[in-house]
């Protein structure tokens, strides 16, 4: 508005509300060549949402700045979320680091007998997939000698859902015996083996949810077979090697009771680029070094560090 002494110089009042017209928010900086910061994609998709005017977000977020200020200039609480800390093992990088000193080598059963060395390279995908999950079926209680010896007599005669589904219960159990819970394993198997014929067409499913479903898969079993067969790490394969270790090494915030328990664990706080590794590395382990009686802990370099070590 212009004052009474201004109402009669006409130019100079029109000349001040043009002025103050062209000022809106923010013109002292766009006065000075720049643009305004722009707002952040999340923050530009939730202003859209709401149907604000720009104008309005600016005084939106200019309220919720003078929120955060404790009268009396002093400071108030922090607009940052609290970061809340996760728990994680002492000296696990150390020891992490040990194991995999001592597993340099590469000559534990699991490297050269595990299930990544037990399917037909040659074989179609789908079957090499079925391979793959007829291996682990077969490894539980069960070292990987005779697991790879039961494979490689399977193989021989043709290893495929249908010629599993073909062969009787009898011969089937001379060829895979003498794997752990052999006459078990002969019914898993052919259980399993038409369900994938039926649901699947003979392949495997591509997930945990599925997989653990079928007869005789357990979820060690699924994440193995997602991380072996279809190349997705879902999960830390946690097997009774990987489970005695963890409660020695006290890699999980209590003792765990069940491979399970373990594998739930260990995910909370083991950072997840390393899950796929962290099965062949312990298991390995477990054959040479972390015995299941009277580990070799005269020859781990993780003496110093491993609770169960001192114990002894």
């Amino acid at each position: 508005m212009c004052s009474p002494w201004e109402s009669g110089m006409n130019t100079l009042c029109v000349a001040r509300v043009a002025r103050s017209r062209s000022r809106g928010p923010g013109a002292g900086s766009r006065g000075r060549g720049e643009d305004p910061a722009p707002l952040r994609r999340t923050e530009a998709a939730a202003e859209g949402r709401k149907g604000h005017s720009p104008v309005k977000g600016q005084r939106k977020t200019q309220r919720l700045h003078v929120a955060y200020e404790a009268s009396g200039g002093e400071k108030g609480e922090s607009t940052k979320p609290l970061k809340v800390p996760v728990w994680e093992p002492q000296d696990w990088q150390q020891q992490l680091a040990n194991i995999r000193a001592m597993r340099s080598r590469k000559d534990a059963p699991v490297d050269q007998l595990g299930v990544e060395h037990c399917y037909d390279l040659h074989a179609p995908p789908k079957v090499r997939r079925y391979q793959v999950l007829l291996s682990l079926m077969l490894s539980s209680q069960t070292k990987d000698q005779v697991t790879a010896g039961a494979m490689q007599r399977l193989r021989a005669r043709g290893l495929t859902v249908d010629s599993i589904l073909q062969t009787d219960d009898g011969t089937l159990g001379k060829l895979i015996y003498p794997v752990g819970f052999w006459r078990n394993k002969v019914k898993y198997i052919k259980q399993t083996s038409a369900i994938l014929q039926q649901d699947y067409g003979g392949d495997i499913p591509a997930s945990v949810a599925e997989l653990v479903a079928l007869p005789g898969v357990g979820p060690k079993m699924a994440h193995l077979a997602m991380a072996v067969a279809w190349g997705t790490v879902s999960g830390i394969a946690v097997d009774t090697h990987v489970h005695r270790i963890a409660n020695r090494l006290q890699w999980t915030e209590k003792v765990t009771k069940s491979p399970e328990e373990t594998r739930a664990a260990l995910e909370e706080w083991l950072p997840r680029e390393l899950w796929g590794e962290i099965n062949g590395l312990l298991v390995g382990f477990g054959q040479q070094t972390c015995l299941p009686i009277h580990p070799r802990c005269q020859a781990c370099l993780n003496q110093a560090l491993c609770p169960a070590a001192r114990r002894l």
